[in-house]
């Protein structure tokens, strides 16, 4: 039996169709955060003793260590889930080998990310409270 298969009886015995749930979805966009990935670490400051991250976690150990793990992570993820999706990023998750204040961050620290979601037809949302927003769309 499948994992799905299984999933698929134990929500049957609760009343839930998983298939009409899975259509529904595939009509719904969401969001994902970046920090469901690695933890709530990011990627900024690599050098620093702390990661840069929210420091209440970051020591899952399934968690992506470098954005390149994390959008193979979310690739998968997004596989699994029906319909066209957003990956919501903050300033911690820039790609970059330089290494910017938070003030001096503009969309240039992110591009791996926008090629990445450009190819894989996915939105990107930028979470306002940490990304210099003036910087990025003057970029």
């Amino acid at each position: 039996m499948t994992h799905y298969k299984h999933a698929q009886e134990q929500f049957a015995a609760w009343g839930v169709d998983t298939d009409t749930a899975l259509a529904r979805l595939s009509d719904i966009s969401i969001s994902v955060h970046c920090w469901q990935g690695d933890d709530v670490r990011g990627f900024e400051m690599q050098d620093a003793g702390s990661g840069g991250g929210i420091q209440a976690t970051g020591n899952h150990p399934g968690r992506a260590h470098t954005p390149d793990e994390l959008r193979a992570d979310l690739e998968f993820a997004f596989g699994l889930i029906p319909g066209r999706h957003r990956l919501n990023l903050h300033a911690c998750y820039l790609d970059t080998d330089q290494s910017p204040d938070r003030d001096a961050i503009e969309l240039v620290h992110f591009a791996p990310w926008v090629d990445w979601a450009r190819g894989h037809g996915l939105g990107l949302d930028f979470t306002r409270h940490s990304l210099p927003t003036p910087k990025l769309m003057t970029t």
